[in-house]
């Protein structure tokens, strides 16, 4: 018979991996929004309070090993954001499927086999 613990885990992952099929097309990165001021003295970006240019916005991902940051316009923006998210989600989602499977390891090695004998050193296996 299944005990509690073991059901409420098997529950769990099988909700994490609906939630995974669930969760559509991801993208990697992030969306920055920039203000910037120019050069242009005459400019109401340095002005008393300023009224800075923007914003400008770039999406940071990591591509090939490095980093890359491009330059997008709001509305690239917008569509971004959800996707993003997404991918956020899904490597909570994968996380939360790793700690499971580590804490079912440590159970498993935790238990104690009754009438089981260490090893012999040098015994073959």
């Amino acid at each position: 018979m299944m005990d509690a613990g073991w059901v409420e885990e098997l529950d769990r992952r099988g909700a994490i991996l609906a939630e995974i099929a669930e969760i559509g097309p991801v993208v990697p990165g992030s969306l920055v929004a920039r203000m910037t001021r120019c050069q242009n003295p005459g400019c109401h970006c340095n002005a008393d309070p300023p009224e800075l240019h923007g914003p400008y916005w770039t999406w940071s991902h990591r591509r090939g090993g490095r980093q890359v940051t491009t330059n997008v316009s709001a509305e690239e923006a917008e569509r971004l954001r959800p996707l993003i998210a997404a991918d956020r989600r899904l490597h909570e989602l994968l996380h939360q499927l790793e700690t499971l499977g580590a804490d079912e390891t440590v159970a498993r090695n935790r238990r104690v086999v009754v009438g089981s004998q260490p090893e012999e050193a040098g015994a073959k296996r």
